[in-house]
């Protein structure tokens, strides 16, 4: 099921934004204008890992030549300070065994999240009585989070 979470004006470029999404606590980051959605549980010991200090990366052409590249793509668990690579979930500290849980994302436009006027939410049916409804439109661009239903 995909999620809308935020509209893409409300997360620059650096920033984050923690959302409760199906159940679960999500982080959804902006480095440079791509979005990324990481679950805010650290694999180690349950922290919440998307309330973390963002670093940069460590960049070697070849060995023993080095430079840091600012681009906070790192977040350091405020608990123990494991980290993960916030593009793809990787862990730091334990590579071959921890990873944090992604999620998909995407940037729609508000015209494409207009549902169907007359389809009951999941797991509903229609019923017989109808309430007031008001037109509404949406404008803009949003950050939308794809979550697998449980099954």
């Amino acid at each position: 099921m995909k999620y809308v979470v935020a509209a893409i004006d409300e997360i620059p470029p650096g920033g984050r934004k923690i959302v409760e999404v199906a159940g679960h606590t999500v982080g959804i980051f902006n480095i440079d204008g791509e979005f990324f959605a990481l679950r805010n549980r650290c694999p180690h010991q349950s922290g919440p890992l998307c309330e973390g200090k963002l670093w940069g990366i460590l960049d070697a052409s070849r060995p023993g030549e080095f430079e840091y590249v600012p681009r906070r793509e790192i977040l350091a668990c405020p608990w123990h300070g494991w980290e993960f690579h916030i593009r793809t979930g990787q862990s730091w500290c334990e590579p071959a065994r921890l990873r944090a849980r992604r999620y998909e994302l995407s940037i729609e436009e508000a015209s494409a999240l207009s549902a169907e006027p007359d389809a009951p939410g999941p797991g509903l049916m229609k019923g017989p009585y109808v309430a007031e409804t008001y037109p509404v439109s949406t404008q803009g661009r949003y950050v939308v989070v794809e979550v697998a239903a449980p099954g």
